[in-house]
């Protein structure tokens, strides 16, 4: 596989979330990009295996997307639908980030350090050749991201909300 900006050192877009992270962040209705292959505990109560761009989203959505070149294709509809919380690289310089985020989004927090992402099989990878940001869509996921314990910068970015 051709590695492309949003890979990381081990040249796959298939990187599955620490635990601890989605753990401090609440429960979550829908993961759209979960994989059937694996290993890890499941994130939510529905989980899209296969198509999970093109189908309905429900709930408070997880989405930790592919991260290939349509990785601003989920944010978009993660925006549109606007209940959820995305994992992805801060790479904050991009037409996509600049879209999606700086102008949709409720709120982001940017990790301290790079993450070390599992592989499908349920091994630690690498860490990311970016860092890592979360960024939250609606005011209850504002609120999960503020009060979790992850160690980061939280930054509110919706001037009409308060938390």
């Amino acid at each position: 596989m051709k590695k492309n900006f949003n890979s990381n050192t081990e040249n796959s877009d298939q990187w599955y979330t620490p635990r601890d992270i989605t753990d401090s962040l609440g429960k979550f209705d829908l993961d759209p990009c979960t994989s059937e292959k694996c290993k890890l505990p499941i994130i939510a109560s529905t989980n899209y295996t296969v198509l999970g761009l093109h189908r309905a989203w429900k709930g408070r959505v997880w989405c930790n997307p592919p991260y290939g070149n349509d990785t601003f294709d989920w944010i978009k509809k993660l925006a549109d639908h606007g209940n959820g919380i995305a994992l992805i690289f801060a790479r904050t310089e991009t037409k996509g980030f600049h879209a999606q985020i700086w102008e949709r989004a409720d709120a982001i927090f940017f990790f301290k350090g790079r993450l070390r992402f599992f592989r499908k099989d349920g091994t630690r990878g690498g860490s990311g050749n970016a860092p890592s940001c979360l960024v939250a869509y609606g005011r209850n996921n504002v609120i999960e991201l503020k009060r979790s314990i992850l160690k980061g910068k939280f930054i509110l970015l919706s001037t009409y909300m308060t938390v």
